[in-house]
């Protein structure tokens, strides 16, 4: 708890003193977040309790700007990391420091130390944090962006990856080396200046470079490569409200823990349509990822030190059944896979719309394994197998889909309900190890907020899943999984300061009776414009937490949570 104490103490005298800060010598500003949790042991949902008794993640960024110039750092501490997070994650100190100069009137932007960056859509480049997965693959260098004419944009970075924290940064082995082209055809060719049409072609190239040996398989030792290159054509296409884009990446063969260590060649092909006609808004997008895996070291698995990052096609949902119980992390060896999705607007004081509107929307996405033939002999111990086509393979990953409709009732009361129909393969994405195969299940969500008072509300959710049935072992059907479950969601805000909330996931339909459990969760804290401070104690229920398609394990806990987060 002194962690706490001493972190919430500093961002409040950071915040005091930056207040004054924007002088002429330069501003500083930055932001800050606490995570402290304590553990008491619950044998029925499984929690442990970690040696410390207790889990505090913090962290700090400063920044100074002055015109042109900026620097800056972010301070860690991992005392103990809290479950979940990367255990190795340990100590405090810099974690990330950077230096940058730019000047837009001569096309120049270059920085040297930390920083994080995209090729295109990010199949080939990603380099991102997502502090809530403990996910952050820095790039540590350095990164030139050019404009040297109108329409041209040319970005190149070199460095290593951020993999470890022991009080200090600490890099992967692998050498990161990347150019990425964007161009705007209507600003080079003076005929399409003022044309409708908007075109803007990219290419991109990334190449790592690591020590490399041999690796035994079966009788065979095979030289692994030193350099690995993956390069990448996209095209953007705009018309009015029109948008639509396609790539096609590929990558040399480049054996990994990921892959097997086999010495196929990677590629993906990915492109989409989206626009408006009239009140109807849609997204068509298409994907097929073939053995698209590529990391800084090639020995390393799960989220450690990824060059790229290929996301989920399924849609974010935010409700928690449909969030956390079934989430969908792609396939990153492989996988083919299709979205849809519709958005319609009733109109305001039509019959069906109502007085203040109503807002709907349908999304389908699903995806399935690739259309391959595994090879045999030498060829299948080098090459593993080969894919017969860009389409769909025999195996479903997963179907998604979802109806959500929304309406504002009156001045004090709006709802919105969804409807879920969900296919999952546990062996695809394998959140469970009760249970591996198809789960099939039904989610129903409704959701109401009405504002009881001057600057008071009151939010409810009232979610309920529901999965098909298998056969046991003795032939007796039960549901799949861990069968039914419901959750409950008040919310009640005293704006703009004060809020208190409550969450009952309740799995009770579970084949076992001794683990139809509530996993009852209560918090309340205060909001004072950018400082929030939160404060709850409950069951958290073991599982998997995801983001764009990259997950981590949630480890089962009961306790104490205090979060504070602030800027400046």
């Amino acid at each position: 708890m002194k962690h706490f104490i001493a972190f919430f103490t500093l961002g409040m005298l950071l915040n005091g003193i930056v207040d004054a800060q924007e002088t002429s010598t330069g501003v500083v500003s930055g932001n800050m977040s606490v995570l402290f949790q304590s553990y008491q042991e619950d044998s029925i949902i499984g929690a442990v309790v970690p040696p410390s008794k207790s889990g505090f993640n913090a962290y700090s960024n400063i920044i100074y700007t002055q015109g042109n110039f900026s620097s800056g750092f972010r301070y860690e501490s991992y005392l103990n990391s809290v479950l979940g997070f990367p255990g190795r994650f340990k100590g405090s100190g810099i974690g990330y420091r950077y230096a940058r100069w730019s000047d837009p009137e001569i096309g120049v932007d270059v920085t040297v130390g930390n920083f994080y960056e995209t090729f295109g859509a990010g199949v080939l480049l990603r380099s991102y944090e997502e502090r809530n997965l403990g996910l952050d693959n820095a790039m540590d260098g350095v990164r030139l962006l050019l404009s040297p004419i109108d329409g041209i944009n040319v970005k190149m970075v070199y460095g290593k990856q951020r993999l470890d924290f022991d009080s200090r940064l600490i890099n992967s082995d692998g050498i990161v080396r990347g150019v990425d082209v964007e161009v705007s055809l209507n600003d080079i060719i003076p005929a399409l200046k003022d044309s409708k049409l908007k075109v803007i072609p990219g290419y991109s190239f990334v190449s790592r470079f690591q020590d490399g040996g041999n690796i035994v398989k079966d009788t065979l030792i095979l030289e692994l490569p030193e350099n690995v290159a993956g390069w990448e054509y996209g095209t953007t296409v705009h018309y009015g409200m029109w948008k639509g884009g396609i790539g096609l990446t590929k990558k040399i063969n480049d054996p990994s823990a990921d892959n097997g260590y086999i010495y196929k060649e990677g590629e993906a092909l990915m492109y989409y349509l989206t626009g408006n006609i009239k009140d109807l808004t849609f997204l068509f997008q298409r994907s097929t990822t073939d053995n698209m895996s590529f990391r800084s070291d090639r020995d390393l698995l799960l989220f450690d030190a990824p060059i790229n990052n290929i996301p989920a096609i399924t849609k974010p949902h935010t409700y928690n059944l449909a969030a956390t119980l079934y989430p969908y992390a792609t396939v990153i060896n492989g996988e083919s896979s299709f979205r849809g999705e519709l958005y319609y607007r009733l109109k305001r004081g039509s019959k069906l719309g109502g007085k203040y509107g109503t807002k709907m929307n349908i999304v389908f996405a699903t995806s399935y394994s690739l259309d391959t033939t595994h090879l045999s002999g030498v060829d299948g111990v080098v090459y593993g197998y080969q894919r017969n086509s860009w389409g769909l393979g025999d195996s479903l990953n997963v179907q998604d889909i979802s109806f959500e409709i929304e309406r504002k009732f009156s001045k004090t009361f709006k709802a919105k309900a969804m409807y879920m129909n969900l296919i999952f393969n546990t062996l695809a994405t394998p959140v469970t190890t009760d249970y591996k195969g198809l789960v099939n299940a039904n989610i129903y969500v409704l959701e109401t907020q009405i504002r009881t008072n001057k600057r008071q509300s009151l939010r409810t959710e009232f979610q309920v899943l529901t999965t098909g049935k298998w056969r046991d072992v003795e032939g007796e059907l039960i549901k799949q999984d861990k069968g039914d479950w419901a959750t409950v969601v008040a919310e009640y805000t005293w704006s703009p300061h004060w809020f208190a909330n409550i969450t009952d996931q309740y799995n009770f339909g579970n084949p076992d009776e001794a683990k139809r459990v509530h996993y009852l969760f209560g918090s309340a804290g205060y909001v004072n414009g950018s400082h929030r401070l939160s404060i709850g104690y409950g069951k958290r229920r073991e599982g998997i937490f995801c983001v764009g398609g990259v997950c981590r394990a949630v480890p089962a806990s009961n306790g104490l949570e205090v979060t504070f987060t602030s800027s400046f």
